[in-house]
């Protein structure tokens, strides 16, 4: 939940105790009308938000499950440096950033370390599918990045002579070389950077 939607139920909660004490200012009770009145409408304030809270956990939701089920689509597309489609295959950055752009419409940059530079930090405990997932591979920082699915577990296009797969981020190679998790906010991806090729 954002910060302001945090704020704004707070504020309303905060109202909705304070208001029928504001009203007592010559320690008689206000009419029950106005009373009444006034509880109604911070009760329809108090359901727009919420409301829109649960349509924006949807939202979000509905997103991340329809991206890695596209990301699951493409299991078994061979690894290509350099490449960005099924046709001539991916390489791990060129796998994330096709995922994001066919389903979510975002454009991320194109490298992984690019990737990484361009989108929220998060802590590893908050990862949630569809956040990315970087990792040391090449003895430098964020030079591979794949999908978390769910389960510990993410998808990415792994390395020469390999195919698309989902593997165990507990497994010890991928544990000792994890590097950092993000996630993609819809502002924050568009700040493409040029084409080139991958780190990885």
């Amino acid at each position: 939940m954002s910060r302001w939607l945090c704020t704004l139920l707070l504020a309303c909660a905060a109202a909705a105790q304070a208001a029928p004490q504001a009203l007592n200012t010559d320690d008689t009770d206000p009419p029950a009308s106005d009373r009444g009145r006034l509880l109604t409408r911070l009760d329809d304030v108090r359901h727009k938000v919420t409301d829109k809270v649960v349509d924006q956990a949807h939202n979000v939701a509905d997103r991340a499950s329809g991206l890695v089920v596209a990301a699951m689509g493409f299991l078994g597309v061979p690894y290509k440096r350099g490449g960005s489609s099924v046709e001539t295959g991916f390489d791990c950055s060129g796998f994330v950033r096709t995922i994001y752009e066919q389903t979510v419409g975002l454009l991320l940059p194109r490298r992984a370390d690019q990737q990484a530079a361009a989108t929220q930090v998060i802590d590893k405990k908050e990862l949630q599918p569809g956040d990315l997932v970087f990792f040391n591979t090449m003895r430098r920082n964020f030079s591979h990045v794949g999908i978390y699915v769910g389960d510990n577990k993410f998808i990415h296009a792994p390395r020469s002579g390999a195919q698309v797969r989902v593997e165990d981020m507990d497994v010890g190679y991928w544990a000792r070389r994890f590097n950092g998790a993000r996630r993609v906010a819809g502002g924050e991806a568009n700040a493409a950077a040029p084409a080139s090729s991958n780190t990885n």
